[in-house]
């Protein structure tokens, strides 16, 4: 996430931002024959459901709820756009 001025990303946006290294590093893996490579070889990958363990991912869910929570501000119900 980009900072603007006199604007500090809360523990929320600073944990999503932690998980979106993470998820880009996983898609570089694949790519590169990284520690996870295997799921879709050498092809190049910008989502992760072009991954085959798309729906078990530890990582693509707690990304999810990071960006949940980052959105909702850790409050339980609705959020806010």
């Amino acid at each position: 996430m980009q900072n603007t001025v006199n604007q500090e990303l809360d523990k929320f946006e600073l944990h999503l931002d932690e998980m979106i290294i993470k998820i880009q590093k996983c898609q570089e893996d694949k790519v590169n024959g990284g520690a996870r490579e295997g799921a879709l070889g050498q092809k190049s990958i910008k989502s992760c459901s072009r991954c085959e363990q798309y729906f078990a991912c530890e990582l693509r869910n707690n990304y999810v709820k990071s960006v949940y929570n980052s959105m909702s501000k850790g409050e339980t119900g609705g959020f806010e756009f």
